[in-house]
């Protein structure tokens, strides 16, 4: 079917009727206000006063519509189509403004509107790819190595290893479908933070000690500077989700022979928690989408992770009303930071 746009009516004959009189009337009030003599209204010259008048009435009218086609109904036909392809799932829609350098106009507003959709559809295409990939691979080193498994031939100790790896493979993909609904659950708001006072302290040390083996098994020193109590109201479990994040992040992308460093400080207004490591950094370009869902900078190519972890503790940290923020340098490591309102 052929579509059909709606067209405004500039004008009415009614419209022109009334201009019409309005102005013959208008135009001769001076004159009858004054005291002229309303008999010459129908002399000789009525013709040609009305057909003046007519034609005055119909340029007005012209001039009226062409104004109204401009500034209106022109725009609102190129917004109408372009709303219709965006309708339809085309995002790549810009409508030309019509707006001087200082003021803009409803247009850009659209604009404005149409990047964001196609920003968050995007996201959405994008999201879908890496989970289908990331899912993807840990199936893929289930279903090869539970083949290679079927031999009965295949010596006890490689059967072990084979059986170690399908373990680990299966750990991975529990851990991403898990951390892919707590990020669903947390955009969408769905948990509720529950805060309760606690002593934060307690927990950042609890935290650090469950990484002890992994900085003693990479030869990695780490230090902790933490005051001996500080008492927080917030939700424990958002928390420690955050600090399992940020060492294990740090201690993922510090080398052998390293440093990592956990320091909380704290007044009467706020706790600040840092979390620095010697590692490889992070370039400016990274951090422009560091709590992106799976954006994997390029220094995190060959390491292990999904890309949620940093996306995660980020939104947990928005959620205790809070904020993390990264200051990283290429090849020097990086600190993240952390701030909470003490709440009483």
């Amino acid at each position: 079917m052929k579509n059909r746009q709606k067209r405004i009516k500039h004008f009415s004959w009614l419209e022109y009727a009334i201009l019409f009189v309005g102005s013959m009337f208008f135009a001769a009030l001076p004159g009858i206000l004054s005291g002229a003599d309303i008999s010459l209204l129908w002399s000789v010259y009525t013709i040609w006063y009305v057909i003046y008048w007519a034609v005055i009435a119909g340029a007005l009218c012209a001039v009226i519509g062409y104004l109204e086609y401009r500034k209106f109904d022109r725009p609102l036909h190129r917004l109408s189509e372009a709303a219709s392809r965006v309708a339809n799932g085309d995002f790549s829609v810009y409508v030309e403004p019509e707006h001087t350098l200082d003021k803009l106009d409803y247009i850009d507003d659209f604009n404005k509107m149409v990047a964001e959709l196609g920003s968050i559809e995007t996201l959405n295409s994008d999201f879908v790819s890496n989970v289908s990939h990331e899912i993807k691979t840990p199936l893929s080193v289930i279903k090869n190595y539970t083949m290679v498994l079927k031999n009965k031939e295949l010596p006890p100790e490689m059967r072990e290893e084979y059986m170690d790896t399908v373990i680990d493979a299966t750990n991975k993909l529990a851990s991403l479908i898990t951390n892919i609904l707590k990020l669903n659950k947390l955009d969408n708001q769905e948990i509720a933070p529950a805060p309760e006072p606690y002593d934060l302290c307690r927990q950042l040390c609890d935290c650090a000690l469950q990484f002890e083996t992994l900085w003693e098994q990479k030869n990695i020193t780490f230090e902790a500077d933490i005051e001996d109590r500080a008492v927080i109201t917030a939700d424990k479990s958002l928390l420690e989700l955050v600090w399992n994040n940020l060492l294990a992040n740090a201690l993922k992308f510090t080398e052998p022979g390293g440093k990592v460093t956990l320091q909380q400080t704290s007044d009467e207004n706020e706790i600040v928690v840092t979390v620095a490591d010697t590692g490889c950094g992070i370039s400016h370009k990274t951090m422009k989408h560091i709590f992106d869902k799976f954006y994997q900078g390029e220094t995190s190519q060959a390491k292990e992770g999904n890309g949620l972890g940093l996306a995660l503790a980020n939104r947990a940290i928005q959620r205790a009303g809070g904020t993390l923020a990264v200051d990283s340098e290429l090849g020097k490591g990086s600190i993240f930071t952390v701030r909470l309102a003490v709440r009483t």
